[in-house]
């Protein structure tokens, strides 16, 4: 039964990767929009013209800064969500902490930190760590007080304290949900980094180029680093549910044996 449900997932993802891509190419060929849809042939063969090189160049520079974000991102919001569970009292604060990153607008944020960080790679570093706190933040302290309330007795009974608890019951029964938020982190750092070249428009990276082509009024070069900015995007999150999909099997097999 599983192996089925897992067979139709594919087949619907497929039929509705492939319906997008014809409802693409209809509205690039007939000018729905009046031009401004490149047909889905009109962007490979910019990707072509234009060469390996240029895209390596400038989306090299936009997935370490998003890989920075991320790693920075994720780290504090996860070490934030253990804090909480070691000492409940500040969990008032860390949530209002979390709510601000989440709720105030990227671009609002970027001329503050613009002016704080007289770097540019530190300024979209930091943005792309905002843009994944919250939820990794979240998703980690829900999932750190999932653990039944017997498990953590049983740790309390023989000796062991908030510390014992944390490491022997609570991170084992957090990483589903942690792996979760941070799937959702992986596609959010990659947009919080291109926002934030948009904005510093540094030497090279996708959004500088994306406002160049832009600029020269090449649409299928926008479209081309849009796509690929997706895909990079895409690919992380994949990445991450590979290693979530065994990383929640073990802690499952984990809870069964306690």
């Amino acid at each position: 039964m599983g192996d089925r449900r897992t067979g139709n997932r594919w087949y619907a993802g497929i039929l509705g990767i492939v319906g997008l891509i014809l409802l693409w190419w209809a509205a690039g060929a007939w000018e729905w929009f009046h031009g401004t849809i490149p047909t889905p042939g009109a962007v490979l063969a910019t990707i072509a013209d234009t060469g390996a090189s240029f895209y390596v160049e400038n989306f090299s520079s936009t997935v370490e800064l998003a890989l920075r974000g991320f790693l920075w991102g994720n780290g504090l919001a996860i070490g934030l969500a253990v804090v909480v569970v070691l000492i409940p009292p500040i969990e008032g604060l860390a949530t209002q902490l979390a709510i601000i990153s989440y709720c105030t607008p990227i671009i609002a944020v970027a001329p503050i930190i613009q002016v704080a960080f007289a770097q540019v790679q530190t300024m979209i570093v930091f943005l792309a760590a905002i843009s994944v706190f919250f939820t990794t933040m979240i998703g980690t302290l829900s999932g750190l007080r999932s653990p039944a309330r017997g498990s953590l007795d049983l740790v309390k009974v023989y000796g062991g304290g908030r510390m014992s608890q944390l490491w022997r019951v609570r991170s084992v029964s957090a990483l589903p949900s942690t792996l979760a938020a941070v799937k959702i982190a992986a596609p959010a750092a990659v947009l919080g980094a291109v926002l934030g070249e948009f904005l510093a428009m540094p030497d090279k990276g996708a959004g500088p180029a994306m406002i160049v082509a832009q600029q020269r009024g090449d649409i299928p070069e926008v479209w081309a680093i849009a796509l690929l900015s997706g895909a990079i995007a895409g690919v992380a999150y994949a990445a991450i549910s590979v290693v979530a999909r065994f990383a929640t099997r073990w802690s499952s097999g984990m809870a069964v044996l306690r």
